[in-house]
């Protein structure tokens, strides 16, 4: 009675630490890469703006124009890729759909020569390949992740990457803007801002990465302050250049 007892409780806590993080990516790939894109693009540009000696109107009204123009392009370009992959595979999926109608033998053979190639007795595999046969729908499922390696049931969404990319995009392009809807007169709270919103940025991809938290926050905030500085001195460049 107390191994059975032992060896359940081991199988529970097997179930409970044996978890996996959504890899899918169909909200996470988006949602990260349009507030990192939202705060370089924006911080950027204001100060490539700010650089060239603009007043703070100008900024501010480039700062908004830039949210506003990037979380519709964001949008826009995730919907249209996302769709576009979601068409191909159901296109695919139709391909092998009719030939599991027109061929079933066939198939099931191509999927029981999937298993022995992957060390599984040639009897067994044959076995295994007929039953899951049987039903249609689960034949499509296995082969289509087997052959194509997706799951048929699992496709990401157009619409939800579209809105986490609108939505985080619009918030990281937000930060550099926001000092100056408080009050602020020059560009040094706004870059010190969006400068904090990078490392935290990258602070937060670290915890579903395998990298550490400090690493990941400095290199985001290396890129993002590196583009700041460079599109202020092309700014002041040309500022210069247009005088």
């Amino acid at each position: 009675m107390a191994i059975i007892e032992t060896e359940a409780a081991l199988h529970e806590a097997h179930r409970d630490n044996h978890t996996h993080r959504d890899v899918n990516g169909g909200w996470l790939r988006p949602a990260v890469f349009g507030a990192m894109d939202g705060l370089v693009s924006n911080l950027a540009l204001m100060t490539g703006v700010a650089g060239g000696a603009a007043g703070q109107r100008t900024v501010v009204i480039a700062g908004l124009a830039g949210l506003a123009a990037g979380a519709f392009s964001m949008a826009a370009g995730e919907y249209t890729s996302v769709a576009s992959q979601r068409e191909l595979v159901e296109a695919e999926l139709d391909v092998e759909r009719r030939e599991l109608r027109k061929h079933p033998k066939d198939e099931e053979a191509e999927l029981a020569a999937l298993y022995e190639a992957r060390g599984v007795e040639p009897r067994l595999a044959r076995e295994v390949a007929g039953q899951l046969s049987r039903d249609p729908e689960l034949a499509l499922e296995i082969h289509a992740r087997e052959e194509l390696g997706i799951d048929p049931g699992d496709l990401p969404s157009p619409l939800v990457a579209a809105v986490s990319s609108f939505g985080s995009f619009a918030l990281g392009a937000l930060l550099p803007v926001l000092p100056y809807l408080l009050g602020a007169t020059d560009l040094l709270p706004s870059v010190l801002l969006a400068l904090v919103g990078l490392f935290a940025c990258g602070a937060v991809v670290a915890r579903v990465t395998a990298r550490t938290w400090w690493f990941s926050g400095l290199r985001q905030l290396a890129l993002g302050g590196a583009a700041a500085a460079v599109t202020y001195a092309l700014g002041s460049l040309l500022g210069t250049a247009v005088r």
